[in-house]
């Protein structure tokens, strides 16, 4: 009887084995998966190993020395082809020559370059139909309301605010148009090259509906970031730049309660005692005269800015909701970059034709002549974005991951590329040119190591407009200077201890939402 039962229960058993092999297989087979996976990345980490770390060092490095970023990166691109190829030099050049050709093989990487060259010849053609004087004009005609100083700092920080389109025409416009008021109302140049600076490329990268869309995107696909998910990531990481919003909400706080510390308290009490705007013996900078003035015949239109500014963002808007099937993040960055930005451009185009500005010929001239201001940029953004595939070739951010996965807390990447990023765009006073350098380094890190990468994307944007924002060799600060008329040495005093609060606070909240997200 034991014995049957024996028997009997054999193939009861079989079954029972083969079920659980059945219900558990999928589950193996995932495992199995992920363990080649990590093989395979500890293999091809093994295979360059440090080498695999010395082009985007060296790119870093070249970056803070000669603060010429395409050098630089022309330099790491060919490096690592170098090792790519057993330093084979002749093969490492072509590589890198033909490396450039292929990034253009990307219609992500190509949507990116050719939108920023359409924003470029859609902000010229607004400048020259008379819509920044327009729009200048009529922020102007409510100068009466104006009376004391804090409703002039106010009105600056809200005019840098609402030109978000590009960090430079906000420095030109805002400083220009808000000068008279502050003047009047004795507001210290300091005071008023503070205010237009903080609200110019940190709001620009706040609120990204202009180039900057093209280039954020560019650099977080670069970073290995999925093209269907760069928009979705680029929006969560907003919220995340602690230094943009610390920067441009720490100064309307300043403006609202009149309170100032260090060497901009001497400058307010300089301008009250004495009425000086400057220090002894500095000479207030001339107006800037970089915006391109508007053609003979076009008179300053508002509406030239509104419309195609509107078309811009209605569509992008509209392209995210029917590509995403009814979600706006789920949408298709990409596409409605490239659709919002032809139809804007269309829209001024057609203005121009309309109110009899230019011909048909004339437009498409003056297109060409705007674009060609936005190359050096889309250049960034090709270096930029063949340096990322050189180093993901390398497999740089599997072999750091490697190696910080054991000596440094994953919490703590985002404070680390926080830092670094400060110190690069600081010492090369460009923003894109950091970004470009760091996303390839920061961003597949972030992957590998599981941190949230809305956030590490967060440092990284915020840490590269800090450079941006105190550097004395950054354009902005060139810029805002020049259009506030303040010494760009006393520019630099002033506003340098509330961007070492702004940006030690910042360091303080990533540490902090490291170990929370």
């Amino acid at each position: 009887m034991f014995t049957g039962l024996i028997f009997c229960s054999r193939p009861i058993l079989r079954r029972g084995r083969e079920t659980l092999r059945h219900a558990a297989g999928g589950k193996r087979k995932k495992i199995s998966m992920r363990l080649r996976v990590r093989r395979e990345r500890r293999r091809f980490a093994m295979q360059y190993g440090f080498w695999s770390v010395i082009p985007p060092i060296l790119t870093i490095v070249l970056a803070l020395v000669t603060k010429n970023v395409f050098i630089s990166l022309f330099i790491g691109v060919f490096l690592g082809s170098a090792i790519l190829a057993d330093w084979n030099v002749v093969a490492a050049l072509n590589d890198t020559l033909n490396g450039f050709v292929k990034t253009m093989g990307s219609s992500g990487n190509t949507i990116v370059i050719a939108s920023m060259l359409l924003i470029g010849a859609l902000i010229h053609l607004i400048e020259k139909s008379g819509g920044i004087d327009g729009f200048v004009e009529m922020m102007v005609e409510k100068r009466g309301v104006i009376k004391s100083k804090r409703a002039a700092n106010i009105f600056t920080w809200l005019l840098g605010v609402l030109i978000f389109t590009s960090g430079s025409l906000s420095c030109m416009v805002t400083g220009s148009v808000a000068r008279p008021v502050n003047d009047a109302l004795k507001v210290p140049h300091e005071k008023a090259a503070f205010i237009v600076h903080a609200t110019s490329t940190p709001v620009c990268v706040l609120i990204p509906l202009s180039g900057w869309l093209a280039a954020m995107i560019g650099y977080l696909t670069s970073g290995g970031v999925a093209e269907e998910e760069a928009i979705g990531v680029l929006i969560q990481s907003i919220a995340l730049n602690f230094y943009c919003l610390l920067a441009v909400l720490g100064v309307l706080v300043v403006a609202l309660l009149q309170k100032d510390f260090g060497p901009m308290k001497a400058a307010e009490e300089r301008a009250l005692k004495s009425g000086e705007l400057d220090e002894p013996g500095r000479r207030g900078g001339e107006e800037a005269q970089a915006r391109n003035a508007r053609i003979s015949k076009a008179r300053p239109r508002a509406t030239n800015l509104f419309l195609p500014i509107g078309a811009l963002l209605a569509t992008v808007i509209a392209t995210l909701y029917v590509t995403g099937g009814g979600s706006i993040l789920k949408g298709s960055g990409m596409n409605s970059l490239l659709w919002g930005c032809f139809v804007s451009l269309f829209v001024m185009g057609v203005l121009c034709v309309a109110e009899k500005l230019y011909t048909l010929n004339g437009v498409i001239d003056e297109m060409f002549a705007g674009a060609a201001g936005m190359l050096p940029i889309a250049f960034i953004l090709l270096f930029g974005f063949t340096m990322g595939t050189t180093v993901k070739a390398l497999d740089t951010g599997n072999y750091l991951s490697s190696i910080f996965l054991g000596h440094l807390s994953p919490a703590l990447l985002p404070t680390l590329v926080f830092i670094v990023s400060c110190l690069i765009s600081f010492a090369t006073g460009t923003s894109m040119g950091t970004m470009a350098i760091m996303s390839v380094i920061a961003l597949p890190m972030a992957l590998n190591l599981g941190v949230s990468v809305p956030l590490t994307a967060g440092a990284l944007f915020g840490g590269s407009i800090f450079g941006d924002h105190t550097s004395p060799i950054s354009d902005t600060t060139i810029m805002s200077c020049s259009t506030t008329g303040c010494d760009i040495i006393d520019h630099i005093k002033t506003q340098s201890p509330y961007c070492a609060l702004f940006a030690a606070a910042s360091i303080i909240l990533y540490a902090a939402a490291g170990f929370i997200l």
